[in-house]
């Protein structure tokens, strides 16, 4: 049984780290929040004094604002429809035997472990170049034209590359989640007559539910701050600028700092709005 004095020096072991994590959140944010209300402009003039809130109002009224919050929400949003719905796919088709099985495997998370850059450079190059890529090919021996996927198909292209990306790690989850249902309860609904349809609808659906809430709420946290994928592409044009992107412009191409401060500050309310939304529709799961 703990002592007082055993948690007292608990509390004395843990507080370097919890101080450390607490410099390494607070500060950031702090200075996030210092220079959103100043005219901070690097290579005109530096520090021009106090701003008040005219940074913010300024960032909200650009034209290009809402269209970049909505292009933030739309790719979010379908690449977790896809990996979600096709993560519960091959988990179910993972899991069967088969010969090979753990090569397989590896070789469906092999894409989660490429980075973000990399994997954006693969697809535009490699797959959807309009001269020499795999898909240009594919659609001359068809006898249709290429596809410039970049400005043509823009939106379908980033969400297709961040889905590939991300669908290894919802496949993963949902597999251990999949492995860890009990087999007696589809065999007893077998027994009984219970078509595929039911058995998934009715059993491996609501197994797999906590883990597809975890799913969401995680991929969600870090699609929200996409970024590289688009610089290596599309570079922010054809509508497919996202908030993230927008907020670089405004430091470092713009070079104004407390501009986009403010719009990091933005960033961080958007992220806590879809946060407590997810928590309370979609968290609610995990107490079940």
């Amino acid at each position: 049984m703990a002592t007082k004095a055993s948690r007292s020096a608990a509390r004395v072991m843990m507080a370097p780290a919890v101080i450390l994590l607490l410099g390494w959140m607070l500060v950031p944010l702090t200075m996030t929040l210092w220079f959103s209300f100043r005219k901070y402009l690097p290579l005109r003039g530096g520090d021009l004094g106090w701003a008040g809130f005219d940074n913010y109002t300024r960032f909200v009224g650009s034209s290009a604002f809402w269209p970049s919050v909505m292009t933030t929400l739309l790719i979010v949003g379908s690449v977790l429809i896809i990996t979600v719905c096709l993560g519960i796919l091959l988990a179910m088709l993972l899991d069967q035997p088969m010969w090979g099985q753990g090569v397989v495997r590896i070789l469906v998370i092999a894409p989660f472990f490429v980075m973000p850059t990399v994997s954006a450079l693969v697809w535009k190059n490699i797959f959807m170049d309009p001269n020499n890529g795999l898909f240009a090919h594919l659609w001359k021996f068809f006898g249709a034209d290429p596809v410039s996927w970049m400005s043509e198909a823009s939106m379908p292209s980033i969400i297709l590359i961040v889905s590939w990306q991300w669908l290894p790690f919802a496949t993963l989850i949902l597999l251990t989640a999949i492995q860890s249902l009990d087999s007696e309860q589809l065999e007893a609904a077998e027994m009984d007559g219970a078509p595929h349809l039911k058995r998934f609808w009715f059993i491996v659906l609501p197994h797999l539910s906590r883990a597809i809430t975890i799913v969401v709420l995680i991929q969600t946290i870090f699609l929200l701050s996409i970024f590289a994928e688009i610089f290596v592409t599309t570079g922010g044009a054809f509508g497919t600028k996202t908030l993230t992107y927008l907020i670089f412009q405004r430091v470092l191409e713009s070079q104004n700092v407390g501009l986009g401060s403010a719009g990091g500050v933005y960033a961080i309310i958007l992220a806590n709005i879809v946060a407590i939304f997810l928590m309370r529709i979609v968290g609610k799961n995990l107490d079940n």
